[in-house]
């Protein structure tokens, strides 16, 4: 394990709004606000952000011209009920299947409402990583955070049990990476990873095949994973 998972962060053009959309839907309470960035903490204890991107370029499901990059599973006991209030909010429904409904937020972002009788009202499964070899990119993140590879399938793998904030991985056809930080080639979404030391964890995730990326402050860096996905070091505040 070289760190643990902090959160998982949007990019938007507006993130009051964005942050307004999820706190209706799913319940989600503030943790901290500034002028480009809000965070929202779940009750199960997930930590999701979004990022000021002023010139953020909504994904165009599906497909690669313009990819999601990643999406949040969210369990709801009724499709139907959920899909409709989500739409009320403000989101936008791409497609209905039999255990689960995709739709997109105000941002663009698509996501997918599961069906689960264990619920009752809106729970955070997991984050969903698009990527061109599932299995890498599992095995990757699995040495990053410490998280045991769970499930595996053909072109499927998940990190961490279920409840535990796992992390999903779907095969793509076609992938196509960001180009960070390239707006025509948007992150779209990224995870903040906490480490105890900047230079330790550097050193380590560079040993994985990890890319160190322009952009560090005093308590973050960034890099790209092996799907070429931006994600962020970072340290607590001394």
């Amino acid at each position: 394990m070289i760190g643990k998972l902090e959160m998982v962060v949007l990019d938007a053009a507006d993130i009051t709004g964005l942050s307004a959309f999820y706190q209706a839907l799913a319940g989600w309470s503030e943790v901290s606000v500034e002028d480009d960035w809000i965070t929202l903490g779940t009750p199960d204890g997930w930590q999701v952000a979004f990022q000021l991107a002023p010139d953020h370029r909504a994904p165009q499901w599906p497909g690669q011209s313009q990819p999601q990059q990643a999406h949040l599973d969210l369990r709801v006991p009724d499709l139907e009920a959920g899909s409709t209030r989500a739409v009320s909010l403000g989101a936008t429904l791409q497609q209905r299947n039999e255990g689960w409904h995709t739709l997109a937020d105000p941002a663009g972002h698509p996501f997918d409402l599961c069906l689960s009788a264990d619920v009752t009202g809106v729970a955070l499964m997991g984050v969903m990583l698009d990527c061109p070899d599932a299995n890498r990119l599992a095995r990757f993140y699995s040495a990053v955070l410490g998280k045991p590879l769970t499930y595996e399938a053909d072109g499927v793998a998940m990190i961490g049990e279920d409840g535990a904030q796992p992390i999903l991985f779907q095969q793509v056809a076609g992938y196509s990476a960001p180009r960070w930080p390239d707006p025509a080639h948007p992150q779209q979404v990224h995870l903040d990873i906490e480490v105890d030391d900047l230079d330790t964890g550097e050193a380590a995730v560079l040993a994985l095949g990890a890319v160190r990326q322009p952009g560090e402050g005093r308590f973050f860096r960034v890099f790209t994973d092996p799907a070429g996905k931006p994600f962020c070091l970072t340290v607590q505040p001394s």
